[in-house]
Protein backbone atom coordinates (compact mmCIF):
# COMPACT_ATOMS: atom_id res chain seq x y z
CA UNK A 1 0.00 0.00 0.00
CA UNK A 2 1.47 3.67 -1.10
CA UNK A 3 0.14 5.60 2.02
CA UNK A 4 0.63 9.71 1.93
CA UNK A 5 1.44 11.18 5.54
CA UNK A 6 0.09 15.03 5.48
CA UNK A 7 1.83 16.94 8.01
CA UNK A 8 3.30 20.60 8.45
CA UNK A 9 6.50 19.09 10.34
CA UNK A 10 8.08 15.96 10.52
CA UNK A 11 11.44 15.84 11.22
CA UNK A 12 11.83 16.88 14.79
CA UNK A 13 11.92 15.21 18.34
CA UNK A 14 10.45 18.27 20.16
CA UNK A 15 7.11 17.42 18.88
CA UNK A 16 4.62 14.73 20.29
CA UNK A 17 2.70 13.95 17.02
CA UNK A 18 5.68 14.52 14.43
CA UNK A 19 7.39 11.61 16.73
CA UNK A 20 4.53 9.38 16.39
CA UNK A 21 4.39 10.22 12.37
CA UNK A 22 7.92 9.20 12.20
CA UNK A 23 7.47 5.87 14.18
CA UNK A 24 3.96 4.93 12.20
CA UNK A 25 6.23 5.61 9.12
CA UNK A 26 8.69 3.50 10.50
CA UNK A 27 7.14 0.45 11.19
CA UNK A 28 4.79 0.89 8.19
CA UNK A 29 7.77 0.42 5.97
CA UNK A 30 8.93 -2.55 8.43
CA UNK A 31 5.30 -3.97 7.73
CA UNK A 32 5.98 -3.51 4.12
CA UNK A 33 4.16 -0.29 2.91
CA UNK A 34 5.31 2.63 1.37
CA UNK A 35 5.19 5.86 2.88
CA UNK A 36 5.77 9.17 1.86
CA UNK A 37 5.64 12.71 3.87
CA UNK A 38 3.84 15.98 2.10
CA UNK A 39 5.34 18.51 4.88
CA UNK A 40 7.76 21.84 5.21
CA UNK A 41 10.84 20.49 6.36
CA UNK A 42 14.35 21.69 5.53
CA UNK A 43 16.47 18.61 4.67
CA UNK A 44 14.98 16.68 1.30
CA UNK A 45 14.54 13.33 0.90
CA UNK A 46 13.03 10.70 -1.54
CA UNK A 47 10.67 9.63 0.63
CA UNK A 48 9.85 13.62 0.88
CA UNK A 49 6.87 15.98 -0.85
CA UNK A 50 8.40 19.06 0.04
CA UNK A 51 6.17 22.33 0.38
CA UNK A 52 7.57 25.95 1.72
CA UNK A 53 7.46 27.09 5.51
CA UNK A 54 4.81 29.40 6.23
CA UNK A 55 6.16 31.99 8.71
CA UNK A 56 3.55 33.92 11.17
CA UNK A 57 5.09 36.97 11.72
CA UNK A 58 4.94 37.91 15.03
CA UNK A 59 4.42 34.51 16.47
CA UNK A 60 7.18 32.38 14.64
CA UNK A 61 9.94 32.49 17.40
CA UNK A 62 6.89 30.94 20.21
CA UNK A 63 6.05 28.31 17.38
CA UNK A 64 9.75 27.31 16.74
CA UNK A 65 10.02 26.61 20.56
CA UNK A 66 7.21 24.14 20.36
CA UNK A 67 9.38 22.21 18.10
CA UNK A 68 6.95 23.31 14.87
CA UNK A 69 6.47 24.98 12.07
CA UNK A 70 3.61 25.61 10.10
CA UNK A 71 3.11 24.48 5.72
CA UNK A 72 2.13 26.54 2.78
CA UNK A 73 -0.22 25.30 0.38
CA UNK A 74 2.01 24.79 -3.12
CA UNK A 75 -1.27 22.83 -5.39
CA UNK A 76 1.18 21.28 -7.87
CA UNK A 77 2.85 19.67 -5.00
CA UNK A 78 0.27 18.27 -3.06
CA UNK A 79 -1.72 16.89 -6.25
CA UNK A 80 1.79 15.28 -7.12
CA UNK A 81 1.81 13.96 -3.21
CA UNK A 82 -2.19 12.70 -3.60
CA UNK A 83 -1.55 10.97 -7.32
CA UNK A 84 1.37 8.90 -5.89
CA UNK A 85 -0.60 7.44 -2.98
CA UNK A 86 -3.38 4.63 -2.48
CA UNK A 87 -4.40 6.44 0.41
CA UNK A 88 -3.93 9.70 2.24
CA UNK A 89 -3.70 10.67 6.38
CA UNK A 90 -3.63 13.99 7.55
CA UNK A 91 -2.28 14.02 10.59
CA UNK A 92 -3.55 18.26 11.80
CA UNK A 93 -6.17 20.59 11.27
CA UNK A 94 -4.02 23.22 9.37
CA UNK A 95 -4.07 24.86 6.18
CA UNK A 96 -1.69 22.43 4.61
CA UNK A 97 -3.74 19.78 5.77
CA UNK A 98 -6.71 20.80 5.06
CA UNK A 99 -5.50 21.59 0.97
CA UNK A 100 -4.66 18.14 0.80
CA UNK A 101 -7.96 16.47 1.96
CA UNK A 102 -10.13 18.71 -0.06
CA UNK A 103 -8.00 17.92 -3.08
CA UNK A 104 -7.60 13.83 -2.04
CA UNK A 105 -11.76 14.41 -1.95
CA UNK A 106 -12.22 15.72 -4.89
CA UNK A 107 -9.74 13.01 -6.83
CA UNK A 108 -11.37 10.38 -5.40
CA UNK A 109 -8.54 9.43 -3.32
CA UNK A 110 -8.69 7.58 0.22
CA UNK A 111 -8.15 10.25 3.11
CA UNK A 112 -8.53 9.60 7.07
CA UNK A 113 -7.66 12.25 9.44
CA UNK A 114 -6.29 12.12 13.07
CA UNK A 115 -7.03 14.13 15.81
CA UNK A 116 -3.68 14.41 18.00
CA UNK A 117 -3.92 17.92 18.54
CA UNK A 118 -6.19 19.77 21.67
CA UNK A 119 -7.17 22.76 21.07
CA UNK A 120 -6.56 22.97 24.76
CA UNK A 121 -2.82 23.06 24.07
CA UNK A 122 -2.99 25.06 21.97
CA UNK A 123 -4.28 28.30 23.29
CA UNK A 124 -2.85 27.13 26.21
CA UNK A 125 0.27 28.80 24.88
CA UNK A 126 -1.08 32.30 25.28
CA UNK A 127 -2.76 31.48 28.41
CA UNK A 128 -6.04 30.85 27.67
CA UNK A 129 -6.36 27.09 27.37
CA UNK A 130 -9.01 26.96 30.16
CA UNK A 131 -11.93 29.08 28.59
CA UNK A 132 -14.80 26.47 27.70
CA UNK A 133 -16.61 28.88 24.91
CA UNK A 134 -12.75 29.17 23.30
CA UNK A 135 -12.01 25.39 23.03
CA UNK A 136 -15.99 24.70 22.10
CA UNK A 137 -15.45 26.80 19.23
CA UNK A 138 -12.48 25.63 18.23
CA UNK A 139 -13.74 22.35 17.90
CA UNK A 140 -16.24 23.35 15.97
CA UNK A 141 -14.73 25.49 13.38
CA UNK A 142 -12.23 22.39 12.94
CA UNK A 143 -14.88 20.33 12.53
CA UNK A 144 -16.47 22.36 9.78
CA UNK A 145 -13.01 23.54 8.13
CA UNK A 146 -11.16 19.95 7.73
CA UNK A 147 -12.90 16.89 9.93
CA UNK A 148 -16.25 16.57 8.41
CA UNK A 149 -14.22 15.45 5.32
CA UNK A 150 -13.34 12.17 6.90
CA UNK A 151 -14.58 9.28 7.18
CA UNK A 152 -12.18 7.82 9.60
CA UNK A 153 -10.89 9.47 12.22
CA UNK A 154 -8.08 8.01 14.43
CA UNK A 155 -7.57 9.19 18.23
CA UNK A 156 -4.81 7.86 20.22
CA UNK A 157 -6.96 7.28 23.21
CA UNK A 158 -10.66 6.47 24.00
CA UNK A 159 -10.59 10.07 26.29
CA UNK A 160 -10.13 12.18 23.08
CA UNK A 161 -12.74 9.53 21.11
CA UNK A 162 -15.13 10.67 23.79
CA UNK A 163 -14.40 14.62 23.60
CA UNK A 164 -14.51 14.40 19.85
CA UNK A 165 -18.12 12.39 19.98
CA UNK A 166 -18.99 14.80 23.08
CA UNK A 167 -17.97 18.05 20.01
CA UNK A 168 -20.76 16.60 17.65
CA UNK A 169 -18.12 14.79 15.59
CA UNK A 170 -19.66 12.50 13.51
CA UNK A 171 -17.39 10.24 11.51
CA UNK A 172 -16.39 6.70 13.00
CA UNK A 173 -13.38 7.32 15.66
CA UNK A 174 -10.88 4.57 15.52
CA UNK A 175 -9.10 4.38 19.28
CA UNK A 176 -5.74 3.83 18.44
CA UNK A 177 -2.53 4.20 21.00
CA UNK A 178 0.49 5.68 19.13
CA UNK A 179 2.57 2.82 20.97
CA UNK A 180 5.73 2.70 22.02
CA UNK A 181 9.19 1.41 20.27
CA UNK A 182 10.43 -2.61 21.94
CA UNK A 183 13.32 -0.66 23.28
CA UNK A 184 11.67 0.39 26.27
CA UNK A 185 9.45 -2.85 26.75
CA UNK A 186 13.01 -4.53 26.76
CA UNK A 187 14.53 -2.79 29.31
CA UNK A 188 11.73 -2.74 31.23
CA UNK A 189 12.20 -6.52 30.82
CA UNK A 190 15.39 -6.62 32.26
CA UNK A 191 14.95 -3.59 35.40
CA UNK A 192 12.41 -5.97 36.78
CA UNK A 193 13.95 -9.63 35.86
CA UNK A 194 17.51 -8.46 36.60
CA UNK A 195 17.40 -4.95 38.79
CA UNK A 196 18.01 -1.86 37.83
CA UNK A 197 21.53 -0.59 37.07
CA UNK A 198 23.63 1.20 39.28
CA UNK A 199 23.20 4.66 39.10
CA UNK A 200 25.54 6.96 37.68
CA UNK A 201 28.33 8.84 39.91
CA UNK A 202 26.39 11.96 39.61
CA UNK A 203 22.79 10.57 40.97
CA UNK A 204 23.94 7.86 43.38
CA UNK A 205 22.84 8.60 46.90
CA UNK A 206 19.98 10.76 45.35
CA UNK A 207 16.39 10.31 44.92
CA UNK A 208 16.06 10.41 40.85
CA UNK A 209 12.50 11.66 39.67
CA UNK A 210 11.66 12.38 35.77
CA UNK A 211 8.98 13.47 33.79
CA UNK A 212 9.33 13.79 29.60
CA UNK A 213 7.43 16.73 27.83
CA UNK A 214 7.88 20.20 26.38
CA UNK A 215 8.56 22.73 28.66
CA UNK A 216 5.48 24.10 27.93
CA UNK A 217 3.07 26.21 30.56
CA UNK A 218 0.50 23.40 30.41
CA UNK A 219 2.64 20.57 30.96
CA UNK A 220 3.14 22.41 34.32
CA UNK A 221 6.82 21.07 35.11
CA UNK A 222 6.62 24.01 37.38
CA UNK A 223 4.06 22.08 39.79
CA UNK A 224 7.09 19.43 40.29
CA UNK A 225 9.35 22.07 41.25
CA UNK A 226 7.14 23.25 43.73
CA UNK A 227 6.12 20.15 45.06
CA UNK A 228 10.36 18.77 45.80
CA UNK A 229 9.50 21.50 48.70
CA UNK A 230 6.44 19.74 50.66
CA UNK A 231 8.17 16.44 50.37
CA UNK A 232 10.06 14.73 53.09
CA UNK A 233 12.95 13.89 50.46
CA UNK A 234 13.16 17.83 49.40
CA UNK A 235 17.24 17.26 50.43
CA UNK A 236 17.50 13.61 48.16
CA UNK A 237 15.51 14.96 45.01
CA UNK A 238 17.04 15.26 41.75
CA UNK A 239 14.89 16.60 39.39
CA UNK A 240 15.52 15.66 35.57
CA UNK A 241 13.26 16.91 32.63
CA UNK A 242 13.63 15.68 29.17
CA UNK A 243 12.74 18.17 26.80
CA UNK A 244 12.98 21.57 25.08
CA UNK A 245 10.43 24.74 25.07
CA UNK A 246 9.42 28.33 25.80
CA UNK A 247 9.70 27.94 29.58
CA UNK A 248 13.06 26.83 29.76
CA UNK A 249 14.58 29.93 31.17
CA UNK A 250 11.47 30.13 34.00
CA UNK A 251 11.91 26.53 35.25
CA UNK A 252 15.87 27.24 35.55
CA UNK A 253 14.91 29.69 37.83
CA UNK A 254 12.44 28.24 39.47
CA UNK A 255 14.71 25.12 40.30
CA UNK A 256 17.56 27.15 41.73
CA UNK A 257 15.17 27.25 45.20
CA UNK A 258 16.04 23.58 45.59
CA UNK A 259 19.18 21.98 46.99
CA UNK A 260 19.78 19.86 43.71
CA UNK A 261 18.78 22.26 40.67
CA UNK A 262 16.82 19.91 38.05
CA UNK A 263 18.60 19.01 35.01
CA UNK A 264 17.67 20.28 31.82
CA UNK A 265 18.08 17.18 28.88
CA UNK A 266 17.44 16.64 25.34
CA UNK A 267 18.24 13.63 24.02
CA UNK A 268 18.01 10.49 21.89
CA UNK A 269 16.22 6.90 22.64
CA UNK A 270 19.12 5.28 23.70
CA UNK A 271 20.07 7.95 26.68
CA UNK A 272 16.11 8.28 27.18
CA UNK A 273 15.93 5.06 28.79
CA UNK A 274 19.30 5.25 30.42
CA UNK A 275 17.76 7.85 32.42
CA UNK A 276 14.55 6.46 32.92
CA UNK A 277 16.25 3.42 34.08
CA UNK A 278 18.23 4.96 36.67
CA UNK A 279 14.63 6.77 38.17
CA UNK A 280 12.90 5.83 41.21
CA UNK A 281 9.99 7.46 40.26
CA UNK A 282 8.42 9.39 37.61
CA UNK A 283 6.05 11.90 37.39
CA UNK A 284 3.33 13.40 34.91
CA UNK A 285 2.08 16.53 35.73
CA UNK A 286 0.32 17.80 32.39
CA UNK A 287 -2.55 19.54 32.96
CA UNK A 288 -3.73 18.58 29.10
CA UNK A 289 -2.72 15.34 26.82
CA UNK A 290 -4.43 13.48 24.34
CA UNK A 291 -2.14 10.17 25.57
CA UNK A 292 1.24 11.01 26.57
CA UNK A 293 3.41 8.73 25.19
CA UNK A 294 6.38 9.66 27.07
CA UNK A 295 4.51 8.03 30.32
CA UNK A 296 3.84 4.83 28.88
CA UNK A 297 7.36 4.48 28.15
CA UNK A 298 8.07 5.38 31.04
CA UNK A 299 6.32 3.32 33.05
CA UNK A 300 7.43 0.52 30.49
CA UNK A 301 11.02 0.32 31.73
CA UNK A 302 9.69 -0.37 34.97
CA UNK A 303 8.46 3.22 36.92
CA UNK A 304 5.26 3.67 38.71
CA UNK A 305 3.69 6.82 37.53
CA UNK A 306 2.23 9.45 39.87
CA UNK A 307 0.12 11.22 36.97
CA UNK A 308 -2.17 14.92 37.34
CA UNK A 309 -5.92 13.45 37.52
CA UNK A 310 -6.70 16.56 35.11
CA UNK A 311 -10.37 15.84 33.61
CA UNK A 312 -9.25 17.68 30.00
CA UNK A 313 -5.97 14.72 30.10
CA UNK A 314 -6.30 11.14 28.78
CA UNK A 315 -2.64 9.85 30.69
CA UNK A 316 -4.55 8.96 33.96
CA UNK A 317 -6.64 6.13 31.95
CA UNK A 318 -3.12 4.82 32.89
CA UNK A 319 -2.87 4.42 36.76
CA UNK A 320 -3.54 0.97 37.77
CA UNK A 321 -5.41 2.19 41.12
CA UNK A 322 -5.49 6.20 42.77
CA UNK A 323 -1.94 5.80 44.58
CA UNK A 324 -0.73 7.20 40.94
CA UNK A 325 -2.93 9.82 40.84
CA UNK A 326 -2.85 13.80 42.30
CA UNK A 327 -4.87 16.73 42.16
CA UNK A 328 -3.58 18.94 38.86
CA UNK A 329 -1.57 21.57 39.49
CA UNK A 330 -1.17 21.04 43.19
CA UNK A 331 2.01 20.63 44.26
CA UNK A 332 1.00 19.70 48.38
CA UNK A 333 -0.83 16.60 46.92
CA UNK A 334 1.74 15.97 44.48
CA UNK A 335 4.04 15.81 47.37
CA UNK A 336 2.20 13.34 49.01
CA UNK A 337 2.07 11.09 46.59
CA UNK A 338 5.82 10.90 46.07
CA UNK A 339 6.46 10.61 49.40
CA UNK A 340 4.01 7.87 49.74
CA UNK A 341 5.90 5.35 46.53
CA UNK A 342 9.15 6.67 48.35
CA UNK A 343 7.83 5.69 52.10
CA UNK A 344 6.99 2.29 50.70
CA UNK A 345 9.83 0.69 48.37
CA UNK A 346 8.27 -2.56 48.36
CA UNK A 347 4.94 -1.91 47.29
CA UNK A 348 6.24 0.42 44.89
CA UNK A 349 8.59 -2.64 43.56
CA UNK A 350 5.41 -4.51 42.79
CA UNK A 351 3.88 -2.03 41.06
CA UNK A 352 6.39 -1.48 38.92
CA UNK A 353 6.00 -5.05 37.60
CA UNK A 354 2.82 -4.32 37.09
CA UNK A 355 2.64 -1.51 35.27
CA UNK A 356 6.02 -2.83 32.89
CA UNK A 357 3.17 -5.57 32.24
CA UNK A 358 0.76 -3.46 31.41
CA UNK A 359 2.79 -1.22 28.88
CA UNK A 360 2.61 -4.01 26.97
CA UNK A 361 -0.62 -3.81 25.37
CA UNK A 362 0.94 -0.26 23.73
CA UNK A 363 3.07 -1.66 21.51
CA UNK A 364 3.71 0.41 18.05
CA UNK A 365 3.85 -2.70 16.47
CA UNK A 366 0.04 -3.60 17.58
CA UNK A 367 -1.04 -0.32 17.17
CA UNK A 368 0.37 0.04 13.63
CA UNK A 369 -2.02 -2.72 12.61
CA UNK A 370 -4.85 -1.22 13.97
CA UNK A 371 -4.08 1.62 12.09
CA UNK A 372 -3.80 -0.20 8.76
CA UNK A 373 -7.02 -2.13 9.29
CA UNK A 374 -8.37 1.51 9.67
CA UNK A 375 -6.99 2.76 6.14
CA UNK A 376 -8.09 -0.65 4.60
CA UNK A 377 -12.03 0.08 6.00
CA UNK A 378 -11.08 3.60 4.10
CA UNK A 379 -10.21 2.14 0.96
CA UNK A 380 -13.26 0.19 1.16
CA UNK A 381 -15.93 2.65 1.90
CA UNK A 382 -14.49 5.01 -1.02
CA UNK A 383 -14.80 2.30 -3.69
CA UNK A 384 -18.25 1.66 -2.52
CA UNK A 385 -18.98 5.25 -2.65
CA UNK A 386 -17.44 5.90 -5.91
CA UNK A 387 -18.89 2.80 -7.60
CA UNK A 388 -22.53 3.90 -6.90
Amino acid sequence: MKILFVIDTFDTNNNGTSISAQRFADELKRQGHEVKILCADNEPSEDKFLVDEFVVHGFDNLIKKHGFQFAAVNNDVIKKAIEWADVVHIFMPFALETAAASMAQDMGKPCTGAFHIQPENIWSSVNMGKIDFIQRATYDFWWRYIYRRFRHIHVPSAFMGRMLEKRGYKSKIHVISNGIQDDFIAAGHRNIEHGKPKKSPEYEGKIVIMMVGRLAHEKRQDVIIDAVQYSRYADKIQLIFAGKGPEYEKYVQLGKKLKYQPEFVYVGRDRLIELLSQCDVYVHASDMESEAISCIEAFATGLVPVIANSEVSATPQFALDGRSLFIPGNPQDLARSIDYWLDHPNERKYMEELYQKAAKAYTLENSVRQFIRMLEEEIEDNSKEHAK
